[in-house]
């Protein structure tokens, strides 16, 4: 019985970590520039993309700009992505995330943000009343594995579910 209560405390604050992660990330994201932090960095402007200038983007211009992202990250050019290539490309967009948010936060210019610099999450607390179904005021371990299931799901839904689950 003791294991299970260590256990359900540490699944409550681990979401409740993850809430919090997931608000200042959310928003850390949202305001670090245009296309925040998306899938693959900063999302090109239509004037980016419309390479002709015509004023329509092309399936081609779009095929065009993932073979450029591609070639970027194969910094040995022989037409292949390994796990170095795609982590050293990877680390690339965050430390070019990291500086943007520094540069736009850091109100006393010291070169790092305080918590107090960090920007606010704005939706943190609704994630928790959502996965907090009977308003106790905490997450139960029967609700975190709800909204465990339920981002699952999610994922699945997208198409993406790269989940593993370990417990």
């Amino acid at each position: 019985m003791k294991t299970q209560q260590k256990r359900a405390k540490a699944n409550v604050a681990f979401i409740a970590g993850l809430v919090a992660t997931a608000g200042i990330v959310t928003a850390s994201a949202s305001q670090a520039g245009p296309g925040g932090f998306g899938k693959h960095g900063e999302r090109p402007s239509f004037e980016q993309l419309d390479t002709d200038g015509n004023g329509e983007i092309s399936k081609a211009e779009l095929e065009n700009r993932g073979a450029a992202r591609f070639a970027t990250a194969d910094s040995n050019g022989d037409g292949k992505l390994t796990v170095e290539e795609m982590i050293a490309a990877s680390q690339n967009r965050a430390q070019d995330r990291a500086a943007k948010m520094v540069k736009k936060f850091d109100t006393n210019g010291d070169g790092a943000l305080s918590q107090d610099e960090l920007p606010k999450p704005r939706h943190a607390g609704k994630m928790f009343e959502r996965i907090d179904a009977d308003g106790s005021g905490g997450i139960s371990a029967e609700e975190f594995a709800e909204a465990k299931d339920r981002m699952r799901g999610h994922r699945k839904h997208k198409g993406n579910d790269q989940s593993t689950d370990q417990n």
